[in-house]
């Protein structure tokens, strides 16, 4: 795991929960993300909902006009729709001059600086100083972020790391020369580069509080939003492969616009598509077991305003608190020993000798009497192979070793 868990004094409150909905775009997660907010502000908890997303329809779901602030939009539920340029505006006006200043003197012209005045990741990076805000600042019962597609929460995952390697490129000096240097031009033209830099400083710090929530389990649950189509699943595995790497807790999956088949008459236009949808139904069973899997109906109808999104959060949740966490525990995990890696495979209940492994490319593939699952691999890994397997206390320890050795 790359960021501690312990509830330290640093912390926000961690009396706040946090759900965090991702999948691939055009799935329904902002829906699923709305419907689930609003039936927890309709269970009497203050609740805000967050969209990173930046071609937000958090808006259009909730059939209210939302600006990037938060707002209240029914009793005990809040809703906002962060804007990268607006939050700079307001709270970091000095990094981006200091942006500014350092791209006009490396001579790009004024457009362009604009433009790249916004950080790598900042996009991503905008909605998790929100919501540090809102952790410190307010008394929310619980945060739904309404993320961006799948790739983009992913890059949540390294943001410090990748911002801070990237702001050791753009300002190759000592810090304390720096800001020694940044009063000696503000006194000089009143361009604030050493204001700037602690901006940098305090964002950073924000930052890596925030991401000791987020990989907090008891706090933060993921949920992966997906639709029973092939190249849906196959992202939404990658992307459930990695937030384990990292040591972030998916506590189930969501299945939306599942056709009802007692709905869809013989011989209908729609047949074709309920057998595939059945086959593909018990793919996502094999590959995300035992997370829970909820599954959300085709209404035959767009989703947006209070009623459509109650009977939505009715399908999804049934009797279930939309709060709880729904699963706790690791399904699979990557470790280094002396001779390469070991990927550690929850299996509970399964013999030893009915297990059989092969790698084939990115994937895994675990066979377990005459069942067949495919795990995919971290892309790190295609370059080892697998040398040995065993089964010990419920986990399936699978061993790989580089190539060359």
């Amino acid at each position: 795991m790359l960021f501690p868990t312990e509830n330290d004094a640093s912390s926000p409150n961690f009396g706040t929960r946090i759900l965090l909905f991702t999948g691939k775009g055009g799935v329904g997660k902002t829906t699923c993300a709305a419907a689930t907010a609003q039936r927890a502000a309709q269970n009497g908890k203050k609740t805000l909902i967050l969209s990173s997303d930046p071609a937000h329809s958090l808006a259009d779901a909730l059939d209210r006009e939302l600006g990037p602030e938060a707002q209240e939009v029914q009793e005990g539920l809040f809703a906002q729709e962060v804007d990268l340029y607006y939050s700079m505006k307001k709270y970091w006006g000095n990094m981006r001059e200091l942006m500014l200043t350092v791209f006009r003197w490396q001579g790009v012209d004024q457009i362009a600086a604009e433009e790249m005045a916004a950080l790598p990741g900042m996009n991503e990076g905008s909605v998790l100083l929100w919501l540090e805000q809102a952790l410190r600042e307010e008394d929310y019962d619980l945060i739904v972020v309404d993320s961006a597609p799948t790739g983009e929460t992913l890059t949540l995952l390294t943001l410090p790391q990748v911002t801070q390697w990237w702001l050791a490129k753009a300002f190759p000096f000592q810090k304390f020369a720096f800001k020694s240097f940044g009063f000696g031009v503000r006194k000089t033209t009143g361009i604030p580069l050493d204001k700037g830099y602690e901006e940098l400083e305090v964002i950073f710090e924000k930052l890596e509080r925030i991401q000791k929530v987020l990989a907090t389990s008891s706090t933060t649950s993921i949920r992966l939003v997906m639709n029973p189509e092939k190249m849906v699943i196959e992202e939404a595995r990658r992307a459930y492969t990695y937030l384990q790497l990292y040591g972030y807790a998916v506590d189930s999956v969501i299945v939306n616009r599942v056709l009802p088949e007692d709905q869809v008459p013989e011989n209908s236009f729609f047949e074709g598509y309920v057998t595939s949808q059945r086959k593909y139904l018990e793919q996502i069973r094999q590959s995300f077991s035992p997370l829970p899997i909820l599954q959300v109906p085709h209404l035959g109808e767009e989703v947006f305003g209070a009623e459509r999104l109650e009977r939505i959060a009715a399908s999804m949740y049934e009797d279930r608190d939309p709060t709880s966490v729904l699963y706790d525990e690791p399904t699979f995990q990557v470790r280094e020993d002396e001779d390469g890696y070991v990927m550690e495979i929850r299996l509970p209940f399964v013999e030893d000798e009915s297990v059989d492994v092969r790698h084939r490319g990115d994937q895994l593939v675990v066979q377990v009497a005459n069942q067949r699952r495919n795990y995919i691999l971290p892309n790190f890994l295609s370059y080892f192979a697998v040398t040995k397997h065993a089964l010990e206390d419920g986990w399936l320890h699978v061993h790989f070793e580089s190539e060359e050795s």
